[in-house]
């Protein structure tokens, strides 16, 4: 009797089931199946202006599915026609023996076919009326709905604390997604022997630079983006690096004649990054963090291809040093999309902002504040022009490039006055054609100590040409000439100006004796996506702006790995 009575049941369900799934199920389920451009392809042919194929072919009734001559047992739906057909017999096909199962349905179609189905099944349930449920079958439902009444509530309760437990968790739920990411650069340089005329700058090649035959230096990062939200980002990067390009010439203007922008030494590994970004509407976004807040990472950068990674080989090539002033840490930045092809970008960043020393922290020390307007009047023009007002506790920069430390160091305290400086500069890039591109920036500095008479002012240009695609897809050529800061004038209170300091004097007022010149060209190898390898040469005319010193060479063989 029970395996009747689930016989039975299970026929009415069948039958149930099978009309819900080919009336309203269907459609559903063909799209799921069937492989993207099997439906490209019917939504191809489908003509929204042609009258349904109803109304042109009226459909008949079919009793084997083999009638259809388009429908193979292959078909993903062949077993449920076949059954719809050849079982229920409430499936019609066109005169011309086809079922088109790819074509549209209409609401007339589909109202024409459950009641198709419903008629066959009026049918059988009116020819089988003897197979019916009977009342023995309904007191035996009932005896097992009470005997097992304890564990359909127990089943009933565990199905309710399920779902409740699982609307708290969606309701709570804090899951990031973080992506890792990293590059390693190795570097062998060497450099030419030279001789120096230094601190005293006296005329005299006193200092005998006997180079470097061969060095390695090697950079590493690896940096993690964690997703908080749609909109907003956690990016942390490790970084830890070794080597210098030493020896190099030392005096109290020019301690960088030449640096690798790959060139960051670090006793240990270190953390470099460490900021929140977050998309406030779809054209502004914010960056504040303790690390890694600096013009450099914040500001949009016109030369396309500025990278120490891939770009070119020296830290001068970059960018203008302006954009390096302050080599900030901590802070917060802004990035305002006001325009298709305008952006404004803004910084306040700070040297030392864990420092809650004198002369430090956020707002005490050195500090810099920071404008760019970023125009791209076409797709091949960016134009960027830039403000930047910064504060030094000890009158360096921090742009590590050319003339950096503007106030002499006072003999008597070791210590060099403050400066307050602001800076413009403006960089243009043109891409004259898919392959060859042309850029300069110029900028310009004027510092003070604060509450004393006098200016020290500085300069620094670059010209530069890139060739993207040189001779292979994806390599990279590129020319660079340029000037380095150097100071053309200061007259700031005497013992304080450090171009007569440097020339054995008191430090009074005057420009630097000489200019210096470094032409830089490199070629990158680009061995597969993650790997390249850039040769390159990096030539320095009057090192430290001092005519009396010899020229420097440096010859570099970078390899980049990224992942």
């Amino acid at each position: 009797m029970k395996g009747r009575l689930i016989s039975r049941s299970h026929h009415k369900t069948w039958i149930l089931a099978w009309l819900l799934v080919a009336g309203v199920n269907g459609v559903a389920q063909k799209a799921i199946a069937q492989e993207y451009t099997e439906t490209t392809q019917v939504q191809e042919s489908i003509d929204l202006n042609s009258p349904p194929l109803s109304s042109v072919n009226p459909m008949a009734q079919v009793t084997s599915v083999s009638q259809l001559k388009d429908v193979q047992p292959n078909d993903w739906a062949f077993q449920a026609l076949q059954s719809l057909v050849e079982r229920y017999g409430c499936i019609a096909g066109y005169p011309d023996s086809s079922y088109r199962g790819t074509r549209a349905l209409t609401r007339y179609e589909f109202a024409a076919g459950v009641n198709a189905c419903l008629d066959r099944v009026n049918e059988l349930i009116t020819t089988a009326t003897s197979d019916l449920l009977t009342r023995e079958d309904l007191a035996i439902l009932q005896k097992l709905q009470s005997e097992f009444a304890p564990e359909l509530a127990t089943l009933r309760g565990r199905v309710d604390s399920l779902e409740a437990k699982t609307a708290e968790i969606e309701a709570n739920q804090f899951s990031t997604t973080t992506k890792l990411g990293g590059l390693l650069i190795v570097g062998i340089q060497g450099r030419t022997n030279n001789r120096g005329d230094v601190n005293p700058r006296d005329g005299q090649k006193d200092t005998d630079d006997a180079g470097t035959n061969t060095n390695i230096m090697s950079l590493g990062q690896l940096y993690l983006t964690s997703q908080i939200t749609p909109r907003s980002y956690l990016f942390t990067g490790l970084l830890d690096t070794t080597g210098t390009t030493g020896p190099r010439f030392t005096n109290s203007v020019s301690r960088n004649d030449v640096l690798l922008g790959y060139e960051f030494p670090t006793d240990n590994l270190i953390v470099s990054d460490l900021n929140f970004h977050w998309l406030v509407t779809d054209n502004l976004a914010v960056m504040v963090g303790t690390e890694g807040v600096s013009m450099p990472t914040a500001f949009r950068g016109p030369n396309r291809v500025e990278s120490a990674a891939t770009g070119p080989l020296s830290y001068f090539a970059q960018r203008n040093p302006i954009l390096n002033m302050g080599f900030g840490h901590g802070g917060i930045a802004i990035d305002w999309q006001f325009a298709k092809r305008a952006s404004l970008q803004a910084i306040y960043t700070s040297f030392q902002p864990g420092n809650p020393g004198q002369g430090s922290g956020l707002f005490d020390g050195t500090t810099t504040t920071g404008v760019q307007l970023l125009l791209t009047p076409t797709d091949t023009l960016d134009f960027s022009l830039y403000y930047v007002n910064n504060y030094s506790s000890n009158g360096c920069l921090l742009t590590f490039v050319g003339d950096e430390c503007l106030t002499a160091v006072d003999t008597s305290t070791g210590q060099s006055a403050p400066l307050q400086t602001n800076a413009v500069g403006a960089t243009l890039t043109w891409q004259i054609s898919p392959r060859i591109s042309a850029g300069a920036w110029g900028g310009y500095t004027r510092s003070y100590i604060p509450g004393r008479a006098g200016n020290v002012e500085t300069t620094n240009y670059m010209v530069f040409l890139n060739f993207p695609d040189l001779f292979a897809r994806g390599n990279l050529g590129g020319i660079y000439v340029g000037q380095p800061p150097k100071i053309t004038s200061s007259d700031l209170p005497v013992g304080n100006n450090v171009p007569d300091f440097v020339n054995t004097g008191l430090g009074r007022a005057g420009g630097q004796p000489g200019t210096t010149t470094q032409i830089e060209a490199f070629y990158r190898f680009q061995l597969t996506d993650n790997i390249s390898i850039t040769p390159g040469i990096i030539h320095i005319l009057e090192p430290g702006h001092t005519p009396d010193s010899d020229s420097v060479t440096v010859g570099i063989l970078r390899s980049t790995f990224l992942f």
